[in-house]
């Protein structure tokens, strides 16, 4: 069964025809956070991401050690090279002659890497695609910021916010029907491998526990300013994917969000439960079997990899959960497909058409250009850095 989308229209004036559905755009840039590929990378990878945090190498080397217990190499690249040939072979089975160039905030290929790669091949406008379906400001905004201080380095970036390449982005995407579809099936997956591993009966009985990565409380209330907050966008999503999943098993399927992978200090609050003290509370109630979704995630990375399949699988064995982690979307046809059809939904916003943008669930189709104030680190407090695909680049 396949999700039946809400639809928003958007209004506009009507183009006339043009050669490509793409256009404006001549290139996408796939926009991703990055991981080291070899042992030697993991603490210089760090230093990237904890930029300005003053955290010692001594304490990045032990954060360290989930990655070199997968050789020192995260999955995450590999991945964004597959969705990339995925969406590139998406683009042309629809006849879209669109380049896609791969660039990430943290490691090789870097956004400077990208945007020169960018200029080389002459593009002039380009539409970027975040590998994060939420709207918050690790998800959203701290890439655009990311884009504009990358093109205020290479002399780029006018006072007037004129740039040698005009970016734009995709909207967040968590309640795209691709998306939601594509969740949908890897959990439909997942209780059925649960009954092939440990019998019908608890897999039929199995709470739906879906993950996502935490943030910082203070994180969680500037995203409100986006329309819902990330948690809030969680929610909306994992209640059309559990709905749907009971639709598709034939029995009630009851549900609960969790989080993973916080850091920081003991004294700032992040979002909870984590979902390892979740699975306790469940195995107090009397629940038996898990299905574990990460509805946060777009792909095994090290945060799936490490968190989910090793610690969590773990506590759940500790507790006598029967348990199974249910697939991302990563390249499933609904998602990839989804992805496209985002993106021609964007350019077709870009030249004024008016369209119906896709929606489940009931908060309507994010914004594309971001309200002043958007997804800031914290509420209300300007972190004084200028953002792209914006209403005001500094706001």
């Amino acid at each position: 069964m396949a999700l039946t989308p809400d639809t928003e229209a958007v209004p506009g004036t009507a183009a006339a025809t043009v050669p490509g559905p793409q256009l404006p755009y001549d290139a996408l840039l796939l926009y991703s956070f990055g991981g080291p590929n070899k042992p030697e990378d993991v603490v210089p990878f760090l230093r990237n991401v904890t930029a300005g945090k003053g955290i010692p190498d001594a304490r990045l080397e032990e954060v360290g050690e989930h990655y070199y217990g997968f050789g020192g190499k995260s999955p995450i690249n590999e991945q964004n090279l597959a969705l990339q040939a995925a969406l590139e072979g998406e683009l042309a089975a629809r006849g879209i002659d669109l380049p896609i160039v791969w660039g990430n905030r943290n490691w090789e290929p870097y956004t400077r890497d990208a945007v020169e790669q960018l200029k080389e091949m002459g593009v002039q406008r380009a539409v970027a695609l975040v590998t994060s379906a939420y709207s918050s400001y690790s998800g959203c905004r701290q890439y655009r910021e990311d884009l504009a201080v990358t093109l205020e380095g290479l002399g780029d970036l006018g006072p007037d916010g004129s740039r040698s390449v005009q970016f734009d982005k995709v909207r967040s995407y968590f309640n795209h029907p691709g998306f939601a579809q594509a969740n949908v099936d890897a959990v439909v997956d997942g209780y059925r491998a649960l009954a092939e591993k440990d019998g019908a009966e608890l897999a039929a009985a199995a709470r739906l526990v879906f993950v996502t990565h935490s943030i910082p409380d203070t994180m969680e209330a500037a995203s409100a300013v986006s329309g819902a907050t990330y948690s809030e966008q969680h929610l909306d999503l994992a209640a059309v994917v559990a709905a749907e999943v009971s639709a598709v098993l034939g029995h009630p399927v009851e549900w609960t969000l969790s989080y993973c992978s916080r850091s920081g200090p003991p004294s700032q609050t992040w979002l909870e439960p984590d979902v390892n003290d979740h699975l306790g509370e469940l195995a107090e109630a009397g629940v038996r079997s898990v299905v574990i979704s990460p509805i946060g995630f777009i792909s095994d990375h090290m945060e799936v990899a490490y968190d989910l399949d090793t610690e969590a699988i773990a506590t759940a064995a500790e507790l006598g959960l029967a348990a199974v982690r249910a697939g991302t979307v990563s390249t499933r046809a609904p998602f990839v497909s989804g992805l496209v059809d985002l993106v021609l939904e964007r350019a077709a916003l870009a030249r004024g058409d008016e369209i119906t943008e896709q929606t489940v669930g009931a908060l309507p189709a994010y914004r594309s250009i971001c309200r002043p104030g958007c997804c800031r680190r914290r509420d209300g407090e300007d972190s004084g850095v200028p953002a792209l695909c914006s209403e005001a680049l500094n706001s």
